[in-house]
């Protein structure tokens, strides 16, 4: 078993996944006025929603709690507050899983408190059931067992924090590629990551992390 088990999730799949959620939202005939995105993972995933279902209205809320992958604050926290009106609104948060439910939920009442919307709902692609301290009022997928999903908008940034998580183990800084590869199979059950290591180690070099 890998240490942290991490799924890729394709761009087929948050396409069927983003749509499966619209189509509950739907068939809930919750109408929605305005759809918030949570930054980052939500904003993909708000704007397919929005498109199945006819929303042009969408904002978005910077909320910060998984700065590196697999790791989290011990809070979530919104990193740029704002106020608006959204008194006689329909919202939806939008995000892309339900881990902790912090940010979820953070969200919400911040939209609460600071929109004042007629009514607000909670909706996200995945919702990892053993681990979340809430459920979402919408979801397309039920986890019940706990991994680390990479989706595509993330795929880079999750590739170096996990090829960084491998060298800090090693206390170093310099590593045969075919090691990597290796050890990457074994700590995150990856055998083909979706951004070769190669390009991965080139990058991190670039950014000056190695």
């Amino acid at each position: 078993m890998p240490k942290i088990p991490v799924k890729v999730v394709t761009w087929d799949e948050i396409v069927n996944l983003s749509t499966k959620l619209a189509e509950k939202i739907k068939d809930d005939k919750y109408d929605v006025d305005v759809i918030i995105a949570i930054a980052r993972g939500g904003l993909v995933p708000a704007r397919l929603v929005a498109d199945v279902l006819g929303v042009f209205d969408i904002l978005s809320i910077k909320i910060e709690h998984w700065i590196v992958t697999a790791s989290h604050t011990p809070e979530a926290k919104v990193k740029y507050p704002f106020k608006v009106d959204l008194s006689d609104k329909n919202v939806i948060i939008v995000d892309d899983i339900t881990d902790t439910g912090d940010s979820i939920e953070l969200a919400r009442k911040y939209v609460m408190e600071n929109f004042g919307p007629k009514e607000v709902k909670t909706a996200t692609l995945q919702y990892i059931k053993p681990a979340a301290k809430i459920m979402p009022d919408y979801y397309a997928e039920e986890i019940v067992n706990w991994a680390w999903f990479m989706y595509p908008w993330n795929y880079w940034e999750d590739e170096i924090n996990l090829v960084n998580k491998i060298l800090v183990e090693r206390k170093t800084k310099d590593i045969d590629l075919n090691e990597l590869k290796k050890n990457f199979v074994e700590n995150y059950g990856i055998k083909d990551p979706p951004i070769s290591l190669d390009k991965i180690l080139m990058e991190m070099k670039r950014r000056k992390m190695i």
